[in-house]
């Protein structure tokens, strides 16, 4: 697939958006792109775990939503941008606390108007926790 970012991509302003945000609250960081795809992590500790002590399923969806919402934002041309309409997550096994996961967001499809999104949320052993999938509308601003 060709290079899909509509404007450039600039790790640190990415991050620096996330002060004062519930990414940031979080700690999501992001960490790599390229020509189709976008890397995010989060740390799984007292901010995002279940009372159980694992990973809250919320919070994953929040990095799918997080990560899938800032990709559609950069794919789109001036005058535009993109906002969620629905997303979904399968949780396949649980993280425990002290861990750190990793999503990597590629297109599924990236129409004029509607993009599609393939979130993957992988473990510090490399292992899928979470796959997601998120629609966003492309609007006019």
């Amino acid at each position: 697939m060709s290079k899909i970012w509509q404007s450039d991509v600039d790790l640190k302003v990415l991050n620096g958006f996330s002060k004062d945000t519930c990414n940031g609250y979080l700690g999501i960081e992001f960490l790599e792109y390229g020509d189709d795809f976008l890397i995010a992590s989060m740390p799984v500790n007292a901010r995002t775990v279940q009372p159980m002590r694992i990973l809250h399923g919320g919070a994953s969806v929040v990095l799918a939503e997080t990560i899938g919402s800032v990709a559609s934002a950069m794919c789109v041309g001036e005058g535009k941008t993109a906002v969620g309409v629905s997303i979904n997550a399968n949780h396949l096994r649980p993280v425990p606390e002290g861990a750190v996961v990793t999503a990597t967001c590629t297109p599924i499809r990236l129409g004029r108007t509607l993009h599609v999104w393939d979130i993957k949320i992988r473990d510090q052993k490399d292992r899928m926790t979470c796959i997601s999938r998120l629609t966003m509308a492309v609007v006019d601003i």
